[in-house]
């Protein structure tokens, strides 16, 4: 029979070789979601614009710094939503180094995609490259800020502005993030956010549209429901977009744990850089100049000066029981629905291409604990 120190050390090494994932989606204690639900059991009302969803539309408005903020059942829906609240059509310049929703509400709308490359510095859509690929037909552009990190939004609004074409953000990696002028969601005529589970404010699976007055956010609240106005009136070819209420009030309770979330990402970057920052081989990539930053991603670029490639690195880490990301590898444009298009090819986009080569994401998310982050850490110092 084990004696209870034997027990004692095998359960401590079965926590500290458990898997770890890139990300784990924030709960909080289960004892404090309950009373929200006994309100939804009390007043059985479980969707259409119910309390619950009408309390985190204005709490996020409050919390995020926006006027006007419509909630939706996921960020895809929220992005094809908010490019036919613009009416949205021909073609669309956008980034390739992006998760395929991006692409993908684009061609749901029954548009073009039209790819650029990134900024080396930042991966988001290079301002540069954007003008030389605007044709008779583009009608938008539609950047990512990538891991959270803003664009470079003043150059992109200039070329916005000087050839008339609406901007829609991405901005399901940008959660609570600042510049020097408040949230970056404000830019653009549109950003949307995404609140699924591996997102740094989640609702289990959930988005939203930032509105900029209250007459494009009543339009939008038209489109995600169908279109109807009243009970007998409908104007508009909407879907069925809406939060439900169970969502709306797990939103709620988040945000009463968001900043301290929030808090431990920024532990967790922090440790990463001071541990990397020797390793020959391996770059970690900086902000964008953001002054509140959101930690959703840390990803590193593996160099060819490293001891291993970054496929290679990715196995043993994966061996070991690490599970980390080659966000975005492959990139949207290599996918057969893309591929043929001619600003899909890699000459156009050697940037994306390269970094799609080298990218990591490592673990983070509030939960890691020190001994599971230096296993991650080890294992590069080591490799």
């Amino acid at each position: 029979m084990k004696s209870l120190a034997d027990i004692k050390l095998a359960s401590a090494n079965k926590s500290m070789n458990k898997p770890i994932y890139v990300t784990q989606p924030y709960l909080p204690p289960l004892a404090e979601f309950i009373p929200y639900l006994e309100k939804i059991w009390d007043n059985k009302i479980l969707t259409n614009g119910g309390p619950f969803h009408q309390q985190l539309e204005q709490a996020l408005c409050d919390y995020l710094g926006v006027k006007h903020l419509a909630l939706f059942t996921n960020g895809t829906i929220a992005l094809v939503t908010a490019l036919q609240a613009l009416r949205i059509s021909g073609e669309v310049i956008t980034t390739p180094y992006s998760f395929v929703a991006t692409a993908h509400s684009l061609l749901w709308n029954g548009i073009k995609p039209v790819f650029v490359d990134v900024d080396p510095n930042t991966l988001n859509l290079d301002p540069a490259r954007i003008e030389v690929a605007i044709t008779p037909h583009t009608t938008a552009i539609m950047p990512v800020h990538v891991y959270g990190h803003p664009c470079d939004v003043n150059a992109i609004q200039k070329i916005a502005d000087n050839y008339n074409l609406k901007v829609i953000y991405d901005a399901a990696h940008a959660f609570g993030v600042q510049d020097e002028g408040g949230s970056v969601l404000r830019h653009g005529d549109l950003s949307v956010l995404s609140f699924h589970a591996t997102k740094v404010f989640n609702t289990f699976e959930g988005g939203a549209i930032i509105c900029p007055d209250a007459k494009t956010k009543q339009r939008i609240d038209h489109l995600k429901n169908f279109g109807f106005v009243d009970e007998v009136t409908v104007v508009a070819p909407g879907i069925n977009g809406k939060m439900s209420e169970i969502n709306a009030a797990f939103g709620l309770l988040q945000l009463k744990h968001i900043d301290g979330a929030l808090a431990r990402r920024k532990e967790i970057d922090a440790t990463y850089r001071q541990q990397l920052v020797g390793v020959k081989g391996i770059r970690c990539l900086n902000d964008a100049g953001e002054k509140l930053v959101n930690h959703a991603y840390f990803p590193i670029l593996v160099q060819p000066d490293y001891t291993q490639s970054r496929d290679a690195l990715y196995q043993k880490l994966k061996d070991h029981g690490i599970y980390a990301r080659r966000y975005f590898y492959p990139l949207i444009s290599d996918f057969p629905m893309y591929r043929s298009m001619p600003s899909a090819q890699h000459a156009n986009l050697r940037v994306a291409n390269d970094a799609s080569s080298k990218v990591l994401c490592l673990p983070i998310y509030p939960a890691l604990r020190p001994h599971e982050q230096q296993r991650v850490i080890d294992i590069i110092q080591g490799a």
